[in-house]
């Protein structure tokens, strides 16, 4: 445990969440649920400092990503600005046997499975369809379409359960990201029942940052969106998404019991989008800056750093050198952007299937002749 004192172990209140770390960087010891789980973390001063620069470099790097944008490099971008807990705490405490699948604004999961920060980039900049692997990083390909990817989970978590993967310490699990608004999605509720009858080692992890685009949560819900997982046969659970700690202890919590093979878990992590839905979305015209002003006093790197700085875990020359070390990175990732190639038109069929077909060969010199008959026409 951390230097210090720390507020000692509490009950979550009715209608509350889990959260081992307050707004002003205080800590809790543990916090017990309604069903007896207790949650906390043992981390070590340096496992904390690295929580920290993690959050730092995620948002860091978002925000290049979002002047890039602005600056016509990329088509479109989904920032994760005000969602760094609830990202870097859930992907910390994947192990490397979990696969992910993440929505489009995973960034900070992303990076926390390993993958180099620049796949992406080549997505939304329309250069490539982001080629990692998914098999070696355990993260799947990013999903545009809402929700769809919590079938593609609930199926991969089904085969690891017939693979015989599950019922031990060292099984795998399975993790589902979405937003609050695709809870409304028919994929979604879908998952919630093939993964509730068939028992599957999934945790389901909606990202409730308030708005679904410009609907807001009571446009959707009458009920907290953790307690609809009752009605399916599988405990949720809420957390301060804006808490690392906690996001890290329950979403731990979750994929351990699904890997024992006790089943799925939702976890709504209540958090807040500080910044717009994408690049293409105005978000002044649906909330109100009193609104936005309330929750950066929630910021979740803001209440770690108090945190490190109370319990003298970390001095300032510490948080320079976060600081320092993320921006040479976010000025490493806009030059290596910068210097993505455009690809011939022709590629888009290269990919399409791993050994090609006939009719894939005839369409594409049907396009290549096409092409060909623009040149020279000014065109």
């Amino acid at each position: 445990m951390a230097k210090g004192e720390s507020v000692a172990g509490t009950d979550i209140p009715p209608g509350g969440f889990v959260q081992l770390l307050t707004p002003d960087g205080e800590r809790i010891d543990s916090v017990t649920a309604a069903d007896g789980t207790t949650y906390s973390v043992d981390f070590t001063d340096e496992e904390y400092r690295e929580l920290y620069r993690d959050l730092v470099t995620v948002r860091r790097l978002d925000t290049e990503a979002v002047a890039l944008q602005r600056q016509g490099e990329l088509g479109i971008w989904a920032s994760l600005l005000g969602q760094e807990a609830a990202q870097v705490g859930s992907g910390r405490a994947l192990r490397p046997q979990d696969m992910a699948f993440p929505t489009y604004r995973e960034h900070g999961v992303l990076y926390c499975r390993g993958i180099d920060p620049i796949m992406p980039f080549g997505l939304f900049r329309g250069v490539d369809q982001g080629g990692w692997d998914a098999n070696e990083f355990k993260f799947n390909q990013y999903t545009i379409v809402i929700g769809s990817q919590t079938l593609h989970a609930t199926g991969y978590a089904m085969g690891v359960t017939m693979d015989g993967k599950t019922g031990s310490a060292d099984g795998e699990a399975v993790i589902a990201y979405f937003g609050d608004g695709a809870t409304s999605q028919g994929e979604v509720n879908e998952a919630f029942v093939w993964s509730g009858v068939f028992n599957s080692p999934i945790v389901f992890f909606c990202q409730n940052n308030q708005y679904a685009i410009s609907e807001p949560l009571e446009r959707q819900t009458r009920v907290p969106l953790y307690q609809r997982a009752g009605g399916y046969g599988f405990p949720g659970i809420r957390v301060d998404g804006n808490d690392v700690l906690a996001t890290f202890a329950v979403t731990r919590a979750a994929l351990d019991n699904a890997r024992n093979g006790q089943g799925p878990t939702l976890i709504e992590a209540y958090t807040y989008r500080m910044g717009a839905h994408t690049s293409s979305d105005d978000p002044t015209r649906y909330r109100i800056s009193s609104e936005v002003e309330s929750w950066k006093a929630k910021d979740p790197i803001s209440r770690l750093r108090a945190f490190l700085s109370k319990q003298k875990i970390a001095k300032k020359d510490f948080f320079a050198e976060v600081d320092e070390t993320a921006n040479k990175k976010a000025l490493d990732l806009r030059e290596r952007v910068l210097a993505m190639p455009d690809p011939e038109p022709v590629t888009l069929f290269d990919h399409v299937y791993p050994n090609g077909s006939p009719e894939l060969d005839a369409q594409r010199d049907a396009f290549t002749r096409y092409q060909a008959s623009f040149e020279g026409s000014g065109h």
